[in-house]
């Protein structure tokens, strides 16, 4: 879970994920937050070291459960693919998940989204919005964007992917276990698509809901991240 400045849902979603009834460890990376968040963390890992097994909710909610909580803390702010990178690096699990830190994408769909890969069919999962799930309606624009930049990255690639740009992507461990990520912002995405299409991984799309943020609840994405990614679906396309 890749984390900056989300304060106000940094509590919501880790009870979310602790409530999802699977054996896990979740890998919390701060990318040197500065509103707040890092201070939140840190006292929930102080909490942890001590023996307690919950931490407070500062939104007066229900405590968040610290027992199989980890926490990575950056020295500097590198960026989205930078926390996921640290993560990867850290993560024991035999499949790992990508689980962002606002309230957009919804833990539920977790059962659904490991589902290929339990029964043996893929080696990766993408969690697609564009596919049958509830979706919250706003930002035009932005639907334009990601599906130009999913077309591009499907002729780059030769997958028919409906949503390359989702947060949720799943995999097996031996996929990361091949793959070097170069890109510190959220260049990670064509990255990793560009690089599993190379490794010939099999890839499953399952729907998922999601319930978009607006800038003033703390959407980060901008027109620069479209560049990029329109930069790295170009770059990735051939050997790094």
């Amino acid at each position: 879970m890749p984390v900056y400045n989300e304060r106000a849902t940094i509590g919501e979603i880790l009870r979310r994920v602790q409530e999802t009834e699977i054996r896990k460890e979740v890998l919390i990376v701060d990318d040197c937050s500065t509103d707040g968040t890092r201070q939140m963390l840190e006292a929930m890992a102080g909490l942890q070291a001590k023996g307690e097994k919950s931490a407070p909710a500062l939104d007066g909610d229900d405590p968040v459960p610290l027992g199989n909580l980890h926490f990575l803390f950056q020295g500097q702010n590198q960026g989205k693919g930078a926390a996921l990178r640290r993560g990867f690096a850290e993560a024991t699990g035999d499949i790992v998940l990508v689980q962002d830190a606002d309230l957009e994408y919804d833990p539920r769909d977790y059962a659904k989204l490991l589902e290929p890969i339990l029964d043996g069919r893929a080696d990766v999962v993408y969690g697609s919005r564009f596919s049958g799930g509830p979706q919250r309606v706003h930002y035009f624009w932005h639907y334009v964007a990601n599906k130009i930049l999913t077309l591009l990255s499907d002729i780059s690639t030769n997958l028919k992917l409906s949503d390359m740009e989702t947060c949720y992507k799943v995999f097996r461990r031996e996929v990361l276990e091949g793959i070097q990520i170069r890109s510190n912002r959220f260049g990670f995405e064509p990255e990793i698509t560009a690089k599993i299409a190379k490794g010939h991984w099999r890839i499953y799309e399952v729907p998922i809901s999601y319930a978009g943020r607006t800038y003033e609840e703390g959407k980060k994405i901008t027109w620069k991240d479209g560049f990029q990614a329109l930069w790295c679906i170009i770059r990735f396309r051939f050997p790094d």
